[in-house]
């Protein structure tokens, strides 16, 4: 397939389903290169992960990889950037679930009074604010898997197509959670998983004695997003 014909492949299934999954993005040698600096002794991470992972120069260049950064501006169109990052490091030594939920607090420079915005609150002295669909549209997760995600290891499920629904009530996610079958995204070392923030999705704990770990990197089409809002990197 060529490069074109993937791009047009991915815009249509992001946006008609809320994903899309692509296999082969980073080589073996990048992922052994990436899983190296992320060892490192002086870095603030838990045993859970790595949280306001841009400020790390090795993970802010790979977020503007083009590769991944190509990705983004298939969705999200030319001027697309990164804007956060996160790992994620599901293993025996540290297990979760996450219950059906949207992402949808963005980092932002300062706070302000701006109407649909919030609650609003500070995560290691970066302001945080519940954004509206308008701007959480502007966004794109991509997920780059740097363990295979199977299906008894904890992966990421989906609903399709609930990220044209808007930001939702607890009700409504339960209830969307009982009426549309899930999809496990299972996705190979390298590979990547390109979802809306607005999808509902949720995990479960891993059942596997393999790790998993996923470097979840958030795009935006703009930097302000609302009048005297513009997105912090972190």
């Amino acid at each position: 397939m060529q490069i074109a014909d993937k791009s047009e492949a991915l815009l249509k299934r992001v946006l008609a389903e809320g994903f899309a999954i692509v296999s082969d993005i980073l080589p073996e040698e990048g992922i052994v290169t990436l899983l190296a600096g992320l060892e490192k002794p002086d870095l603030p991470r838990s045993r859970a992960g790595l949280r306001h992972a841009m400020r790390i120069e090795g993970i802010s260049a790979l977020a503007r990889d083009a590769r991944l950064l190509q990705l983004a501006k298939d969705v999200l169109g030319s001027n697309a950037l990164p804007f956060r990052a996160t790992l994620f490091d599901k293993s025996p030594a540290s297990n979760w679930l996450v219950v059906w939920h949207q992402d949808t607090a963005l980092p932002l420079r300062a706070r302000r009074g701006v109407p649909d915005w919030g609650p609003w609150s500070i995560k290691n002295g970066v302001n945080y604010a519940h954004a509206p669909s308008s701007a959480l549209e502007q966004v794109l997760a991509i997920r780059l898997h740097l363990d295979d995600s199977s299906a008894d290891n904890g992966p990421l499920r989906v609903l399709p197509r609930t990220h044209t629904l808007g930001v939702l009530s607890d009700e409504q996610l339960h209830d969307l959670s009982t009426t549309i079958a899930p999809v496990d995204c299972l996705v190979p070392r390298g590979g990547v998983l390109a979802m809306r923030p607005l999808i509902v999705h949720a995990s479960s704990k891993s059942q596997s004695e393999k790790p998993r770990r996923v470097l979840h990197i958030e795009y935006a089409a703009t930097f302000q997003l609302a009048a005297g809002l513009h997105l912090a990197v972190s």
